[in-house]
């Protein structure tokens, strides 16, 4: 209890004189495992008094907490509330440590795991998921999505019978996209609705179903192929954005770093998020890609300017830890590696900072293949260094090679030349 020292009398007599008392050491424990702040570990503490006051009147016992709990606590009694001040009554920071306490009574094993989902379509998702993860080697945000979408289909057709895929009927499908594009009709929701249902029949024809009845009533939005620009910075905003990077910017040796392995290598934001230690190698100057799309892994070339600001980030910025992942966390939990949203928010600040009002990270690889194009390498070249698996991908690079383009240009009719 010594960690939650700063406790008023009150709140630490309903956290010593409730269920959870056994219980704090392993969750203060768990605080200071992640490098929580010791402001934010007396907040949760505050938090957990109130709870376990609540838990205390409504005579619960701890083995019955799980997330159907919280919610009847957050929403429930906390709108409501009248428990003696001083008491933490602020939703957000509930909630975060609630979710912490839930984490570690099930490590202890004081409460069961979350249940997973039960039945034919469960069943169907989870094996769908296990082909999209090992066989197709999509991220774990695309499965997500299409396991939501294809859930919503299933439910559409049998929601209280067996999955038999043979008995989906054309009519269905187009029920079913008339209905999702009812609640949200956007030209990107309907996009998403369409891939994500042709992935799933395409997968189904795996499986042994006939299926092209299906897949031909499910037609996509408008979209011209390579109709647009890829949208790239010129030299003055790529020297602009790297100059950002001041002493001033929180973890600003990171965040160069960042930037300079989409810009100099073209990566995406994924696989800088997935990098790790053990990826570089120093000596050969080449950097190996394991963790990429389609479980491919590819060596590439690690550029100087980029070594230099790797290495700089490691030696000097990156948080003593045991992770090999090469960007960390450098705020609670700690010791864990940046996410993908960690990478995006860094060049979109980035951006903001030298006042572009686009905040695609995507923008970088652009810039690198526009950059190749002008030093004069060819549109196969290109391709090779942002691994694209068709040509096709690349073509859109073409619309802005103008040395080449002005090669093969025709004369304007009636002119002199």
């Amino acid at each position: 209890m010594d960690h939650f020292a700063s406790l008023r009398p009150t709140p630490k007599a309903w956290l010593l004189n409730s269920q959870l008392a056994p219980h704090i050491d392993a969750f203060a424990e768990h605080l200071r495992r992640g490098r929580y702040a010791g402001r934010t570990t007396s907040k949760y503490g505050a938090c957990l008094a109130h709870f376990a006051h609540w838990m205390t009147q409504c005579d619960l016992p701890v083995q019955v907490l799980n997330e159907q709990t919280v919610d009847q606590f957050l929403n429930n009694h906390l709108p409501c509330c009248d428990c003696p001040m001083p008491v933490q009554r602020v939703h957000s920071d509930l909630r975060a440590a609630l979710g912490h306490l839930l984490v570690v009574l099930r490590a202890q094993g004081v409460i069961a795991k979350p249940p997973q989902p039960v039945g034919d379509i469960a069943d169907e998702l989870r094996r769908y998921d296990a082909h999209m993860d090992k066989a197709r080697g999509l991220s774990a945000s695309t499965r997500s999505d299409r396991v939501r979408t294809v859930g919503r289909l299933l439910l559409h057709k049998f929601a209280d019978r067996p999955v038999v895929i043979g008995e989906l009927q054309p009519a269905d499908v187009r029920q079913f996209i008339a209905e999702q594009l009812e609640r949200c009709g956007t030209a990107s929701n309907a996009a998403a609705l369409t891939s994500a249902l042709r992935a799933y029949f395409r997968y189904r024809t795996t499986c042994g179903d006939r299926v092209h009845g299906l897949l031909g009533v499910i037609s996509s939005p408008a979209h011209w192929s390579l109709a647009s620009l890829p949208r790239s910075l010129k030299p003055a905003e790529v020297e602009r954005l790297l100059s950002s990077f001041t002493a001033s910017v929180p973890s600003h040796r990171r965040g160069y770093a960042i930037v300079r392995c989409a810009l100099d290598m073209g990566l995406r934001s994924g696989e800088i998020a997935k990098l790790q230690l053990a990826d570089i190698d120093w000596r050969a100057g080449t950097v190996t890609l394991k963790r990429t799309k389609s479980l491919r892994q590819d060596i590439l070339p690690l550029p100087a300017v980029t070594g230099r600001a790797l290495a700089d980030y490691v030696r000097h910025e990156r948080p003593t830890t045991t992770n090999p992942a090469l960007f960390v966390r450098c705020l609670a939990p700690r010791d864990q590696p940046i996410g993908v949203d960690a990478v995006r928010r860094v060049i979109r600040d980035a951006y903001q900072r030298i006042g572009l009002t686009h905040g695609r990270s995507h923008a970088l690889r652009h810039t690198l293949a526009c950059r190749l194009l002008d030093h004069g390498s060819s549109l196969k070249e290109v391709a090779d260094v942002l691994r694209h698996r068709s040509l096709n991908t690349s073509l859109i690079y073409a619309k802005i090679d103008t040395p080449r383009l002005t090669a093969v240009a025709l004369p304007w009719p009636g002119s002199a030349t």
